[in-house]
């Protein structure tokens, strides 16, 4: 039937966005017409009836005219009072079973939480629902837009000095420092120390600091040779010549020069010493118990000096005030930076399929455990949310969703109505001539 595709097609479509403050609601222009058209449809089978009855021509297709409008006229007022019957008592008459909607709120409302739940919070429903749903490539594309991805990280830079300075800093400060105290006391130090020293050593930036060192010492050394040759010949016994201090100078510097310019070989005896130092206090920090001991009562001495509790709510009040003050400052440079961080995320959201596929597994799996776990909430929220809407509201919201659908109802029921008497007309003309 045509009202039953349409009300199909009317439970398809998206729910409109509420109007702006001032504005008037389409929805409530479309039902006012939709409820003229029947209105007025019902009236011109009232004309055509009186017409038809009070005119004294003998046409043969008056009679028929007459038992259409007739029957019409019964089909729209039939339909007229049982959707009025739904939302409202009929020209205010106490007709029973009408008014079922305000009637029933409270039944409606557990009947539609009920209804949420048990058909479309189900596992196997939510599983075929968002298996269609690419949440992450809508992300992506929505942050390929410049324009989205601006007006996003101008949105940001605007928000974080009010969130800054919203934030409770004292509080925060402290619970920060409770969380990293009680972190490194759970953490042992000495096996850390031995990873972390592992790695910079394997990687070489401890030798090539170390080459760095001994090149840069030489080349101070050898540009200010004479300097420390004279003041080192200054500091001597007075009743030794100055010419043996110099020399002895001269020695001593020369030496180390010879000393440095050797070790920047890698397999110098010293470095080589050095390295297996190293090493072994690598495999120590790992292993050895007295070594790690030691390193944790360093450790707790360390986390319980108020010099160290003093330096680090200086730190955190620095950090605080420098954010305050700063991210006003730098609102722009912000939003930039933002905005080239949401494009480049969506570029790397979306050039991988195999990625993005694994992400909207992800948001999939707990979006559906989200619900699943809450079915019954989100359930209860529904029957709390309408039981508390008084009935005007309820009756208002439900006509706005479907009102202009069963004013279809009347139209249909008007010219269907008519057609009918019209066939009860026809037979009862041809039943007479038998």
């Amino acid at each position: 039937m045509e009202v039953k595709a349409s009300a199909v097609d009317a439970a398809k479509m998206p729910m409109a966005p509420p109007p702006a403050p001032g504005a008037v609601d389409p929805r409530v222009v479309a039902l006012r017409r939709m409820r003229l058209v029947a209105t007025l449809l019902l009236v011109l089978m009232m004309l055509v009836f009186v017409a038809t009855t009070a005119v004294k021509l003998d046409w043969p297709w008056i009679p028929y005219m007459r038992a259409f409008a007739e029957a019409a006229m019964v089909g729209a007022c039939a339909d007229w009072f049982a959707i009025v019957a739904l939302f409202r008592r009929p020209l205010g008459l106490p007709i029973p079973h009408t008014g079922i909607v305000p009637s029933n709120k409270d039944r409606i409302a557990k009947a539609l939480g009920h209804f949420i739940t048990t058909n479309f919070l189900t596992e196997a429903v939510l599983n075929e629902r968002l298996a269609r749903v690419d949440t992450v490539g809508a992300i992506a594309d929505w942050l390929a837009e410049p324009a989205n991805a601006k007006r996003l990280a101008d949105y940001v830079a605007l928000i974080l000095p009010r969130i800054s300075k919203a934030l409770p800093g004292p509080q925060i400060g402290e619970s920060v420092g409770k969380f990293a105290q009680q972190a490194l006391e759970t953490i042992p130090v000495a096996p850390l120390a031995s990873k972390m020293l592992a790695i910079v050593w394997a990687q070489g930036e401890a030798q090539a600091l170390l080459a760095g060192a001994i090149e840069r010492g030489e080349s101070w050394l050898a540009a200010n040779k004479d300097r420390l040759s004279n003041r080192t010949s200054q500091q001597s016994w007075r009743w030794i010549p100055k010419w043996i201090d110099k020399m002895i100078a001269d020695k001593v510097l020369s030496g180390m020069l010879t000393t440095l310019g050797e070790m920047r070989d890698p397999a110098h005896p010293w470095r080589v010493e050095l390295r297996k130092a190293v090493e072994r206090l690598i495999v120590d920090l790992a292993s050895n118990p007295q070594i790690q001991a030691r390193a944790e009562s360093l450790k707790t001495e360390l986390l319980a000096s108020p010099l160290l509790i003093e330096h680090a709510r200086t730190l955190w009040a620095e950090i605080e005030n420098g954010l305050n003050a700063g991210l006003p400052a730098h609102s722009e440079a912000i939003a930039q930076a933002c905005e080239q961080a949401l494009r480049s995320t969506g570029a790397w959201l979306g050039e991988d399929e195999a990625r993005k596929e694994r992400l909207n597994r992800w948001l999939r799996a707990v979006t559906r455990h989200f619900l699943s776990l809450y079915r019954f909430e989100i359930g209860a929220y529904i029957e709390r949310v309408v039981h508390d809407w008084d009935s005007a509201t309820l009756v208002h919201r439900l006509e706005l969703q479907v009102g202009k659908d069963l004013q279809y109802i009347r139209i249909n029921g008007t010219l269907v109505g008519g057609l009918v008497g019209l066939l009860i007309f026809i037979a009862s003309k041809w039943i007479a001539l038998f």
